[in-house]
C-alpha cells in the first residue's frame, strides 16, 4: 500500500528534477509483485475466513503503519511488532482469551445447521495463515518515499515470517523439575484443490502453545512454532535456525503434519529425496534435500520417539500406528522399491516414512540437526502425522461445520495425549 504522502513525494521530486528519468543506479528496486500464495487471498473464503474471524482488520494495520514509517529502522520495528501481535492474537484465541468471532456480528445462513451462525471456532488455524499472508504482502509491495533496497525489503518479510509464526518466541521458565516439549506444525496446503482447507498440525500449534501437561514425574511445558509449506524457505535452512538454539535444551521434540485418512502416524525412519509436489508458490523440487556439509548427509534418519509407547496408549479415537515403511534405491539398484520394514544397507532415499513432500523433509532435517549435536541417544524426537482434517458429509462449500469442528478438536486433543505418553515414557 502506498501512502499519499508517498505518491506527492515522487511528484514533488519529478518537479524539482524537471521530470528527468532516474539512472539505473539511482532508482530503487521497484516493488515486486505479490506471490502466487498471496494472490489466493482475494478470493471469497480466505476473505469470509478474515472477516468473521476478526483478523481481517491486522494487514490494514500494518499498512498504516508502513505508511507512517520514516526509515527502514521504524519500519523494521513496524513489522516486528505487527508480527508478534498476530502470532500471540492467533494462540490467546485458540486457548480461549480475547474475542472469539469478527467485529460487528454480521449473520450470515447456515446450510446444514437449520439457523443462522457467526464467526469460527477458537479452534481454527486458518486466520493466522491469511491474515499473515495479507501482512506479507503489504511489506512485499510497499513503496516507501525514503527508498528500499532489495536486501532491506527481504530482511522486513523475514522478520515478519518469523514473528508471526512463533518462531522467536519460544520461552521456557528457568527452574528444576521442569520438562520442555518443543512442536512444530504447518500451514495449510493444497488450496487450489480446495481453498478451504485448515491444516490440524497448525491448529495444535496454536492451542498447545505455552500449555503445561501433568506427568508423574512434574510438569512439562509445551512451546511451540509454525512453518511455511514451501520448498525454498527450507532449503534456506529456516528449520535448522529456529530449532537449534533449543534442542540442547529441550527433553522432547516433535515435528507435526497432517498426513493419512483416519489414522495417526509416528513415522520411524525420514528419507533425505524432495519427490517434486508442488508447495503452496506451485512450486516443485525433485532433488536430494539440500543440508550443510552434504558430503557428511545420511541417505536416512531416523525417530526416538517412545514409538512402541505411544502405539500401544489409549490416545484417543484415532488408531495409531507405527510406520515403518520407505520407498528406496537399493544399493546397485536404479529403480525404486518399497521396504515395508524400512532401509536395506547402503541404500538411497525415495520417500520416508512420511513420504518425500515437506512432512518428511521438516523431520528429516530435525532429527538430523539432533543428530549433528549429539543428542541422538540422549534426545527423544521424531515426527507424527495426523489424520487428515474432514468437512462433514456433504459440505462442499461452507468454510466449516459441526464435524469439522469435532474431528480438528479430536485431532488437537489426542496430540496433546501422545505427548503426555511420550514425556512420561522418557
Amino acid at each position: 500500500m502506498t501512502s499519499l504522502r508517498v505518491r506527492f513525494g515522487v511528484l514533488g521530486l519529478a518537479l524539482l528534477t524537471g521530470f528527468a528519468t532516474p539512472t539505473a543506479a539511482s532508482a530503487a528496486p521497484a516493488a515486486p509483485s505479490p506471490t502466487a500464495e498471496e494472490q489466493r487471498l482475494d478470493r471469497a473464503v480466505p476473505q469470509e475466513i478474515l472477516r468473521r474471524s476478526g483478523f481481517g482488520t491486522l494487514a490494514p494495520r500494518l499498512a498504516r503503519s508502513l505508511d507512517s514509517a520514516r526509515s527502514y529502522g521504524e519500519a523494521r520495528r513496524a513489522v516486528r511488532r505487527e508480527g508478534a501481535r498476530l502470532w500471540q492474537r492467533a494462540v490467546d484465541r485458540a486457548q480461549g482469551r480475547g474475542p472469539a468471532e469478527y467485529e460487528g456480528r454480521e449473520a450470515l445462513p447456515w446450510k446444514g445447521g437449520g439457523g443462522r451462525r457467526a464467526g469460527m471456532s477458537r479452534d481454527d488455524d486458518r486466520p493466522l495463515y491469511w491474515a499473515r499472508l495479507g501482512m506479507t504482502r503489504e511489506v512485499r509491495t510497499w513503496e516507501p518515499a525514503f527508498g528500499l533496497t532489495d536486501g532491506q525489503r527481504a530482511a522486513l518479510l523475514d522478520e515478519l515470517e518469523r514473528t508471526s509464526r512463533g518462531q522467536d518466541a519460544i520461552r521456557y521458565p528457568h527452574g528444576k523439575g521442569l520438562k520442555r516439549i518443543l512442536l512444530t506444525g504447518f500451514d495449510p496446503f493444497t488450496l487450489d484443490r480446495d481453498i478451504r482447507i485448515s491444516n490440524p498440525s497448525g491448529a495444535t500449534a496454536l492451542a498447545l502453545d505455552g500449555t503445561v501437561i501433568e506427568t508423574p514425574d512434574g510438569p512439562a511445558r509445551i512451546e511451540t512454532a509454525v512453518f511455511p509449506v514451501r520448498w525454498q524457505d527450507f532449503t534456506e535452512g529456516t528449520v535448522e535456525r529456529t530449532l537449534r538454539p533449543y534442542l540442547p535444551k529441550v527433553d522432547l521434540f516433535t515435528t507435526v503434519s497432517q498426513g493419512r485418512v483416519g489414522r495417526f502416524d509416528i513415522e520411524r525412519t525420514n528419507g533425505a529425496w524432495r519427490g517434486g509436489f508442488a508447495d503452496n508458490e506451485n512450486i516443485g523440487r525433485t532433488e536430494t534435500v539440500p543440508v550443510s556439509d552434504p558430503a557428511s548427509q545420511p541417505q536416512w534418519t531416523t525417530t526416538t520417539l517412545p514409538h512402541a509407547a505411544i502405539v500401544a496408549a489409549q490416545t484417543g479415537r484415532f488408531p495409531v500406528y507405527d510406520n515403518t515403511s520407505v520407498s528406496e534405491i537399493p544399493a546397485g539398484g536404479s529403480q525404486p522399491v518399497v521396504r515395508p520394514d524400512g532401509p536395506t544397507p547402503g541404500s538411497t532415499a525415495r520417500a520416508g516414512g512420511g513420504g518425500d513432500y515437506l512432512s518428511n523433509e521438516i523431520a528429516y532435517r530435525a532429527t538430523l540437526l539432533r543428530d549433528r549435536l549429539g543428542l541422538h541417544d540422549t534426545l527423544p524426537g521424531g515426527h507424527v502425522h495426523t489424520p487428515v482434517l474432514q468437512f462433514g458429509t456433504g459440505n462442499t462449500t461452507e468454510i466449516t461445520d459441526p464435524e469439522f469442528v469435532r474431528n480438528r478438536l479430536d485431532i488437537i486433543a489426542q496430540v496433546r495425549a501422545i505427548l503426555k505418553v511420550a514425556a512420561e515414557a522418557s
